[in-house]
């Protein structure tokens, strides 16, 4: 895979940035895919699904990779996706004070052959937080479209007490879990 062309499935800033960073070429062709949970599906074939949906949603070419991804924060077995508005976010961030959650990102690689489906799993602790300090954070406007209401390599940097596993999978893309299967 490693001569294909890869093709990131996803408007996110912060994949893009990723990707970039970690020196990997790719271009942006987004898909529109609803994150919408089905039944008693659990979160890791939930993350997998939209993952593989959003590959699919995206025509891929000939000597292309098509890579989707979607990311949750999970807490108490309660998925928090992206905060519908700044209330919503608040309860996000009083759910996560002083407190361990997951975070998770399914990732899928479509290439010619096969579809490459896998995600990975870091554990995030929070410090305790102050009410004036989530009414701060959120007032910010940062955590309006971030998984979870908050963004590791942000503002909201300062409430982490430790993470167990992939830092870049916190902000969303386990870019160590792509490249080993793009050059493996």
């Amino acid at each position: 895979m490693l001569k294909d062309m890869l093709v990131l499935a996803s408007k996110s800033p912060r994949r893009a940035e990723i990707l970039t960073q970690s020196g990997l070429a790719f271009i942006v062709r987004a898909a529109d895919v609803p994150e919408t949970r089905r039944g008693s599906e659990d979160p890791g074939e939930f993350v997998r699904r939209l993952a593989r949906e959003k590959a699919e949603a995206v025509e891929r070419r000939d000597g292309e990779v098509i890579l989707g991804a979607d990311t949750i924060v999970l807490v108490d077995g309660e998925i928090l996706g992206k905060p519908r508005d700044a209330g919503d976010a608040a309860r996000m961030l009083r759910l996560l004070s002083g407190r361990a959650h997951q975070v998770l990102t399914g990732i899928c690689l479509r290439t010619a052959a096969r579809d490459i489906v896998d995600c990975a799993v870091t554990e995030v602790v929070f410090c305790p937080l102050r009410e004036a300090e989530i009414s701060a954070y959120v007032q910010s406007g940062e955590p309006l479209d971030k998984a979870g209401a908050y963004a590791i390599q942000g503002l909201a940097s300062k409430f982490v007490e430790r993470i167990a596993g992939c830092y870049f999978n916190v902000v969303g893309l386990p870019v160590s879990l792509v490249y080993r299967y793009l050059h493996g």
